[in-house]
């Protein structure tokens, strides 16, 4: 059984528990993806997730990458500046808004995107994907998905009759 405790109304539930089963499960993750990344190719997971982002994005802008990530528009402008000075994006003036920029993948970043792809989803495979059920993953995606909207959702302003 899971510790018992947290707000929920239900026995046997531990809000806190679960934030910290989450939160250590993302930084499992995410170093053991890092360490891929960095040690086949000698770059950070930001990279990847940053490239993937400009590479399916339309006039993509450091805004659009900020709200796909849930960080900051002054964190994300850094990154990009990163990735940009390695050769992998760059930037041009956005021809509707002279206070942001359009980003795109360079043929550099375009030939990266796939090996990094190829790794990550190799890494994810092996630590999800052989444990699980496509099934299951396909449920706890499912959970994820409405928990974030949830979470979301408790930061919006409250509406007033």
């Amino acid at each position: 059984m899971l510790p018992s405790g947290g707000r929920t109304g239900e026995p046997g539930v531990d809000l806190r528990f679960l934030f910290s089963e989450l939160v250590r499960l993302e930084t499992e993750l995410w170093n053991a993806v890092e360490a891929r990344l960095r040690s086949d190719f000698g770059v950070a997971l930001p990279v990847f997730e940053f490239l993937q982002i400009i590479s399916r994005t339309p006039s993509c802008r450091v805004h659009d990458i900020a709200t796909e990530l849930s960080i900051t528009v002054g964190g994300t402008s850094k990154v990009v500046d990163r990735i940009e000075a390695s050769g992998y994006c760059v930037r041009h003036a956005n021809p509707n808004d002279r206070r942001s920029s359009i980003i795109t993948l360079t043929p550099a970043g375009k030939r990266l995107l796939p090996r990094l792809t190829a790794a990550v989803d190799d890494e994810l495979h092996k630590r999800l994907g052989t444990s699980f059920s496509a099934k299951s993953l396909l449920q706890v995606t499912r959970t994820l998905t409405r928990m974030r909207a949830a979470v979301g959702a408790a930061d919006a302003p409250e509406k007033t009759a």
